[in-house]
């Protein structure tokens, strides 16, 4: 497998990055997880508009989806060949309803389901392409999954948006690579269901014997290097802050 990040940023872009959005490719098939606000455009230098073949949205906040409408303006108004046909789209309950609201004037009210063909995620295994993915719901104020994704023996878990919880860590178990948010500092924010710090990030890591961490949706207001530091703390392998356009062979 190949991961590509596309953005990191977490709660709304950053100067360097746009928000949550990975492509994850393997054997031609390209699903990509998440589409942040900037995700669209930033994922033209790594994919063409066209070529995905699946999308996965963890959640239905905005920094994970929003930059589903405009892609929703190139697939239904594509002016070389013709509407789009419906690519498919994992996402939690109400996705369709929520990006028709979000772009508040589609033509019709089914016309966001004539390019996106939604399935309604569910803890539990399943295909894409060739993916063997897992899916499990995390902790979060909203509807929220984290994904498994394994291919040729290999493994890579997302986190999504999340607090500490057990679901988080079965996913994990294993993995050799671990992709998990980490928007909260230690020490300074304490929400419970909410977010991960650097250190609870570490802390899942280590107690699934991940291979390596890459932490991910840091906002702007967060410090990344201090995450990082108390991130390894806690966890002996290798362990990164994600960066646009950071390249991973899995």
């Amino acid at each position: 497998m190949k991961l590509t990040v596309v953005g990191c940023s977490g709660s709304f872009p950053s100067a360097e990055s746009a928000c949550s959005s990975y492509l994850v490719e393997a054997d031609g098939f390209r699903l990509l997880l998440d589409m942040g606000n900037g995700a669209l455009g930033e994922l033209q230098r790594y994919c063409g508009l066209y070529d995905l073949d699946a999308i996965f949205l963890s959640h239905l906040h905005s920094d994970h989806c929003i930059d589903m409408c405009a892609y929703f303006v190139a697939r239904y108004y594509r002016h070389d060949g013709g509407r789009c046909g419906a690519i498919p789209v994992y996402a939690p309950d109400g996705a369709a309803e929520r990006l028709t609201t979000a772009y508040a004037d589609t033509p019709t009210s089914s016309s966001m389901s004539e390019v996106f063909g939604f399935h309604t995620l569910k803890p539990g295994s399943f295909e894409i392409g060739p993916f063997s993915v897992r899916t499990e719901k995390v902790r979060h104020p909203v509807e929220a999954f984290g994904i498994r994704i394994e291919h040729g023996g290999s493994s890579l878990t997302y986190s999504g948006d999340t607090g500490v919880c057990e679901p988080l860590h079965e996913l994990a178990l294993g993995s050799d690579l671990f992709l998990c948010e980490a928007s909260f500092t230690h020490g300074k924010e304490d929400v419970p269901d909410l977010h991960l710090n650097g250190r609870e990030a570490g802390a899942h890591a280590s107690r699934a014997g991940v291979g390596r961490l890459v932490l991910t949706h840091v906002p702007p207001w967060t410090d990344g290097e201090r995450n990082l530091l108390d991130a390894r703390s806690v966890y002996d392998g290798p362990v990164e802050l994600a960066a646009p356009g950071a390249v991973y062979e899995i």
